[in-house]
Parts: structure tokens; sequence; C-alpha cells
């Protein structure tokens, strides 16, 4: 083997090892990036919920007469998806965004439910105060 075929096929190995860490980045990149939001995820859980709802109101067993707060559960479902891509990047670590997700998350389901099973909203609008202010202080007393 002369020092010219050597050296190619060095140089071969060599371009063909950054190549795969290249590819294996890339590919680690966007796994990063696809369960980091959850979007898919989430609207594959909502549709599958509303169908399932909306199946047992048709066959009887569920009764809602406010089925259009459903839609107030969106922006919830996108806030728990939210605050659980901000927890699995950080590390599994609770930080101010994982928090902050996680109570607007908790405001949204708590009108929703209002909503939907016609509870007594003058006793719901002080909690959703009580909740958000409790989730701004736990953020600014508790270390990101």
């Amino acid at each position: 083997m002369t020092t010219e075929t050597r050296n190619t096929s060095t140089d071969y190995h060599a371009d063909r090892a950054l190549r795969r860490a290249a590819r294996a980045q890339y590919r680690a990149e966007r796994r990063a990036a696809r369960y980091a939001g959850g979007g898919a995820f989430v609207g594959g859980v909502a549709l599958i919920a509303f169908g399932v709802i909306i199946m047992l109101q048709n066959m009887g067993i569920v009764q809602l007469h406010n089925w259009w707060a459903l839609f107030i559960l969106l922006p919830a479902l996108g806030s728990y998806a939210t605050a659980y891509g901000a927890y699995r990047t950080n590390g599994g670590h609770l930080n101010a965004m994982v928090r902050g997700s996680i109570f607007s998350g908790l405001v949204f389901t708590a009108i929703a439910a209002a909503f939907l099973f016609e509870l007594n909203l003058s006793l719901l609008l002080p909690a959703v105060l009580i909740l958000a202010g409790v989730g701004m202080l736990i953020n600014t007393v508790l270390p990101d």
C-alpha cells in the first residue's frame, strides 16, 4: 500500500466519521425540537377527548349544555404542553417557565370546568384570582 493510498483511506474514514457525527447531532436536534413543544401530541389528545365527549353526549350518557366551553380547554392543553416541553428541556427542573405554564393551564381548566358543569361563577372568579396570585408568588419566591 502506498502512502498516497493510505492518506486517501484515512481522509475517507475521517470524513465519514464527521458526516456520521453531524447526522447524529442533526437527529438529536430534530428529536429535541419535536418533543419540546408537544404540539402534535396535544392536538391528538384534544381531538380524541372532544370526539369521546361528543360521542358520549350523542349516546345520552353525558349532557353538556355548554359544550362550546370545551374550546376553552385548548389553551389549557397548550399551556400543559409548554410546561412539559420546558420541563424536559431544563433537565427535569421546575423553573419559572414550567410553573407559569402549569398555573395558566390550571386557570383555563377552571374556567372551562365552570362553564361545562355550570358552576357558580361568583365563586370561580375569586378562586382564579387567588390561583393566579399564588402562581406569581411562587415564581417570585422559588429559584429557577
